[in-house]
């Protein structure tokens, strides 16, 4: 009951089931794409997202549906027309990421924090459901009633 793949040999299918769950893009397609981490740890789910400039006021988490949204956006700085300039490098705009949850995870127990530019979303396991044992009782035997006669 994993969101991804176990790490176990790390290879181009891991990043390529990642990018399944979070969507692929770069600096060349024009928008901007926040590096994210996702490990599954004892109790929960661990993702880290880096939102460098950005505040807590600048993101948005929601789950609907069984999916899990992070959403924000980073603001250009004002560019001043002059000598100096020569690359322009940085992404700015808007982003989303969108992770599908596991079923059973309970929305209430997602927790946040964000901390120097990085984003930290703790998503508890589901509770595993546990085989019920049933009692086999014995029954009451029914009384036998009757007569013999010979024949």
């Amino acid at each position: 009951m994993a969101l991804v793949v176990r790490p176990q040999p790390f290879s181009r299918e891991v990043d390529r089931l990642f990018d399944a769950f979070f969507g692929a893009g770069t600096a060349e397609s024009g928008r901007w794409v926040p590096a994210m981490d996702l490990w599954e740890a004892d109790e929960h789910f661990v993702l880290k997202a880096d939102l460098p400039g950005l505040s807590e006021e600048d993101v948005t988490i929601e789950v609907q549906d069984g999916a899990l949204a992070i959403t924000g956006e980073r603001h250009e700085e004002d560019r001043q027309d002059g000598k100096g300039w020569y690359r322009f490098e940085r992404s700015f705009g808007k982003f989303s990421r969108t992770l599908t949850l596991p079923e059973g995870v309970d929305p209430d127990g997602i927790t946040a924090e964000f901390n120097a530019g990085v984003l930290e979303v703790r998503i508890p396991k589901p509770e595993q459901r546990k085989p019920r044992r049933v009692e086999v009782k014995a029954g009451a035997r029914p009384a036998l009633e009757g007569t013999a006669e010979e024949k």
